[in-house]
């Protein structure tokens, strides 16, 4: 008999194109070997290249998803990725904390749309440390850490984000030959480089980033080791064709 898997939880919008959000989530989970459980935050009319609009999903109806998953399902590892305002997602966290006190939560902060569609202005300091405080990890990319927290430099920006909560900052944006990830934790400093591909841009790539690490963290991972496989899952995703929108595989390493 296979091992029965561990849940997951994305939170997050729906994408039609199933490149991002709640759809790609739960299929780079189930990809991973975790069972992928969702809640919708957002609905969103795009494809893999233009961005519309979003008609948002009031906090209570996110709240009423989940908790009837809560009520049947054992879930301590929970991914956020799109939501309406960061208010909302301090609520939101809060609440989770109070029904799992030992909730894992990544925050996958999704501030504009890859078609240049902008959701979030800068946010309050006070009230990015309260929402990171709650975190177990981060995963901005460079963009999106200046926009965060104004600096420099990302990298600077990172570091001050990292006094809340690990810190994951993406390279993708970035220029060279190899695409360079940093995991900054209390004390410590992961670089984590993969080639760059010369037909590896994806729709969602961040999604489906952030979804494998949570997978990982699901299957017992410790956190470098999750980030490092879960960009090793999202290399796989970026290469597996020439259009804009990826393939899933299933990893052969799960007999579930």
């Amino acid at each position: 008999m296979p091992t029965p898997r561990p849940y997951a939880l994305t939170i997050a919008g729906f994408d039609p194109s199933a490149g991002a959000g709640v759809l790609a989530d739960v299929k780079a989970m189930e990809a991973s070997g975790v069972y992928g459980l969702a809640a919708c935050t957002a609905l969103t009319v795009q494809n893999d290249v233009a961005f519309e609009r979003v008609s948002w999903v009031g906090l209570a109806d996110i709240q009423d998803q989940i908790q009837l998953l809560l009520v049947r399902f054992s879930i301590r590892f929970i991914k956020i990725g799109l939501i309406e305002s960061l208010p909302v997602l301090l609520a939101l966290i809060q609440w989770l904390k109070a029904y799992q006190p030992a909730a894992r939560i990544i925050w996958d902060p999704v501030l504009k749309a890859t078609a240049g569609y902008e959701f979030h202005a800068q946010p309050d300091a006070a009230l990015l440390q309260a929402i990171c405080c709650e975190l177990a990890l981060i995963t901005p990319n460079q963009p999106e850490a200046l926009r965060l927290l104004p600096a420099a430099r990302p990298e600077v920006a990172a570091a001050a984000l990292a006094a809340w909560c690990p810190v994951l900052l993406k390279g993708g944006h970035a220029e060279g030959d190899f695409a360079t990830d940093v995991l900054l934790m209390p004390e410590v400093r992961h670089t984590l480089a993969s080639p760059r591909l010369p037909r590896g841009e994806k729709h969602g790539s961040g999604c489906v980033l952030s979804a494998a690490i949570l997978a990982r963290l699901a299957l017992g991972d410790s956190l470098p080791e999750a980030c490092r496989l879960g960009k090793a899952y999202t290399a796989a995703f970026l290469g597996s064709n020439d259009t804009r929108l990826g393939y899933h595989s299933i990893a052969k390493n799960h007999d579930n």
